[in-house]
């Protein structure tokens, strides 16, 4: 029915809905839809966080209570925007923690500097290595004996990707 102007008993009751409030619809630009439903939906995904911490060493009580929930990507990408995975393929980081078939998530907006696991380019081949920079000389390390040292000349096509922030792995 319109009265005044304005509709009034269409569709159902107000806050009966699913989210029982009110609800606004909201004009958005077609092409960002799926980044707006995938943050909607990282941001209802958390996972229980326990107070206690777990013991390495020697058993201790654990407390039953939850402390928080956890967003995985909240506490494992800074920068989403500048941040993407690699797969590694290969054992030249393991002395590292960086296994093969581990996810590397790197940051390509954290500076690499001196000591930091890059994603580097080096003559059009992707690696994963320690930066090492003492002042012209720039190598890329391995993290196993068996690998020797990159050495970056000045006439090399050499770029660095990003900064590996974290690495996933399964036991």
């Amino acid at each position: 029915m319109v009265q005044g102007g304005k509709r009034t008993g269409a569709g159902r009751p107000q806050g009966s809905g699913k989210y029982k409030e009110p609800t606004k619809a909201i004009r958005v630009p077609a092409n960002e839809i799926d980044s707006i439903l995938s943050y909607i939906q990282r941001k209802f995904y958390r996972l229980p966080l326990y107070h206690s911490t777990i013991s390495a060493g020697f058993p201790s009580p654990a407390e039953d209570d939850v402390a928080d929930k956890l967003d995985l990507n909240e506490l494992l990408i800074k920068h989403p925007s500048a941040t993407f995975f690699l797969r590694v393929s290969g054992v030249s980081m393991v002395n590292a923690g960086i296994h093969h078939n581990d996810i590397l998530i790197v940051d390509r907006s954290v500076e690499p500097t001196n000591g930091k696991v890059v994603i580097a380019s080096v003559n059009g081949e992707l690696t994963v290595k320690r930066l090492r920079c003492e002042g012209k000389k720039i190598q890329l390390v391995a993290e196993n004996e068996a690998y020797a040292p990159i050495d970056i000349s000045e006439d090399a096509d050499f770029r660095v990707w990003g900064v590996v922030t974290n690495v996933i792995h399964s036991l």
